[in-house]
């Protein structure tokens, strides 16, 4: 499984942004879970969102209000909508997939990452 994100980029606080991932590879399919994570400067990698098959998304505390995650199946494509943000929403943004579900400490497949700055 290979995913493909896009959609980072500067943005002043209280603006917004919108993510997206595109996954691919011949064992990919419909029934996996997608999601993001995010890494800010000198912290751990940190869960931002899942979305399942069904559509059920998971979101942190963070960033409920503020972040909304969807797919399009059809597409093999997550997106992440970005409101609001916050100076502390910076970091790299990477795409997950797992075979069922991505969570805080779960995801088995993991894109390269997009930059997410916001400034003051």
């Amino acid at each position: 499984v290979q995913l493909q994100a896009s959609g980072g980029g500067l943005v002043q606080a209280a603006g917004s942004l919108r993510l997206s991932c595109v996954a691919s590879g011949r064992s990919f399919n419909s029934a996996f879970g997608l999601g993001w994570f995010r890494q800010a400067p000198g912290k751990d990698r940190e869960f931002i969102a899942g979305i399942v098959w069904s559509g059920h998304s998971t979101l942190a505390d963070s960033v409920k209000g503020r972040f909304t995650i969807s797919r399009d199946s059809g597409k093999k494509t997550v997106y992440l909508q970005m409101d609001r943000l916050k100076p502390e929403d910076t970091g790299v943004y990477y795409c997950a997939a797992d075979r069922v579900r991505v969570g805080p400490n779960r995801a088995e497949y993991w894109g390269q990452g997009t930059q997410v700055t916001v400034s003051s």
